[in-house]
């Protein structure tokens, strides 16, 4: 465990930039060799998060500044869209795992519908590789790039994707209501962010048209063999981290909502950071925060033929850093789990 790689952080000075260094920085197999950001370029980790006082890091530097040459592996922690441009300029023998969404949409046309604007990376994003690790661990294990999937999608297509794969739900009536942390929106200022804006209160946003749904409904189809579109409403709750999602489905004939813990506990048996708990048990963030584990139930639904789901993770770390660290590991050859067996902070 003597030899180490060499990573950069592009765009360290933002919350799943600084949750990167927070575990890379314990990892046995990594040394952190770049660190970027934007506006704080020149700056010093402590001086954006006091937290690392005392570690010995690199000093935050503008992007154009990295020497490639020196670096093995970078974790693009960038806003989405401006990740395809700086992502071209990477030369082809560094990995790259990407946490933008920028590279999650296979479909060209899907991506331009639902962000606006063509892809500018075409031939990057055509070798790309979409990591939730439990359920895409083989092509992961091949790639150089890697889209790491969005804290939603990973939260809903965890749960759900194994029930399509076995036919046991109706692929048309899945429902996903999800709630957030407000550590979801990023670091940048937003008026809509400030303490006396979210405090004490709890809304729904981008209703009906919110952009993980295409990358929910790319999971789903394939899943299922054939076009899905699910219902998925986003929640933002007073909470720093963490993602619970409730879905409701409707079961094929014949199934029960036991049959379906049964696939789920089958499924993931045996994975070290999915945790499959007894039926009608009732999973809480709270117990996965700071954590790279996902714990999710089922139970049944008081109407005949439908079941509820439940899932949490903590969206920085299983559903950001964490799971890019895991896909790392598995890109390298290494225990998926190295630098990664935090447990769960509570309370």
């Amino acid at each position: 465990m003597s030899e180490k790689i060499a990573v950069a952080i592009l765009g360290a000075s933002g919350y799943t930039g600084a949750e990167l260094v927070r575990m890379l920085a314990l990892h046995p197999r990594v040394r952190i060799a770049a660190l970027t950001a934007d506006r704080k370029a020149g700056s010093t980790m402590a001086e954006a998060f006091p937290q690392f006082t005392g570690l010995d890091l690199p000093r935050l530097i503008a992007i154009g500044e990295v020497d490639w040459a020196s670096i093995d592996l970078v974790f693009c922690a960038l806003p989405h869209a401006t990740t395809q441009e700086v992502l071209k300029a990477v030369p082809a023998s560094i990995k790259i795992v990407d946490l933008s969404a920028d590279f999650r949409l296979s479909d060209p046309e899907a991506y331009a519908y639902w962000y606006g604007h063509a892809h500018k990376a075409l031939e990057l994003q055509a070798e790309a590789v979409y990591g939730i690790t439990e359920l895409d661990r083989a092509a992961v294990a091949k790639a150089r790039l890697v889209a790491n999937p969005g804290c939603y999608t990973t939260c809903g297509q965890l749960p759900v994707i194994p029930l399509l794969e076995a036919g046991a739900i109706d692929p048309d009536s899945i429902v996903i209501d999800a709630k957030s942390g407000v550590s979801g929106a990023g670091r940048a200022a937003k008026e809509a962010n400030l303490f006396t804006e979210v405090s004490e209160g709890f809304h729904a946003y981008g209703v009906g048209h919110h952009r993980h749904m295409a990358e929910l409904e790319q999971g789903f189809s394939k899943a299922a063999g054939r076009p899905v579109r699910a219902a998925f409403t986003p929640h933002l709750v007073p909470m720093n981290r963490g993602i619970l999602s409730t879905i409701y489905v409707k079961l094929q004939p014949g199934r029960t909502a036991e049959d379906l813990h049964a696939i789920l506990s089958d499924r993931y048996q045996g994975e070290h950071f999915v945790k499959v708990l007894p039926f009608g048990a009732s999973p809480q963030t709270r117990h996965v925060r700071g954590s790279n584990f996902v714990f999710m139930s089922v139970a049944a639904d008081r109407r005949p033929g439908h079941a509820i789901l439940l899932c949490v993770l903590d969206n920085l770390v299983k559903g950001a850093s964490g799971q890019a660290i895991q896909n790392m590991n598995v890109m390298m050859g290494w225990p998926e789990t190295t630098g990664l067996e935090q447990i769960g902070l509570f309370p």
